[in-house]
């Protein structure tokens, strides 16, 4: 079971790397602003890798193949995900 958690650690958190860069264009560093810090990257292979993990916790798969299929899947989930915070930061931008 730890083996499996590793592979998705490192898979979703690969996928979160490329649908960073799908979306950006380029990496992303971290920064800091006078209110915000900002992950740049890192948010998305966090998420990727959280997503996974916990998928594959859940599903308890019984071979690699399915802990890599999952893995994908999971970390294109943790893409979702920002692009849903994204949607609901721009709606209170336009509610204020």
């Amino acid at each position: 079971m730890l083996l499996n958690m590793i592979f998705a650690v490192l898979i979703g958190g690969l996928v979160g790397v490329a649908g960073h860069l799908s979306k950006e264009g380029k990496l992303v560093m971290p920064r800091k602003t006078k209110k915000f810090i900002y992950l740049g990257f890192w948010e998305e292979v966090i998420l990727g890798a959280l997503g996974a993990v916990f998928l594959v916790v859940y599903t308890d798969p019984d071979s690699t193949l399915k802990v890599i299929l999952l893995s994908i899947i999971a970390g294109f989930g943790g893409e979702a995900l920002l692009k849903g915070l994204e949607l609901l930061k721009i709606r209170q931008k336009d509610n204020r």
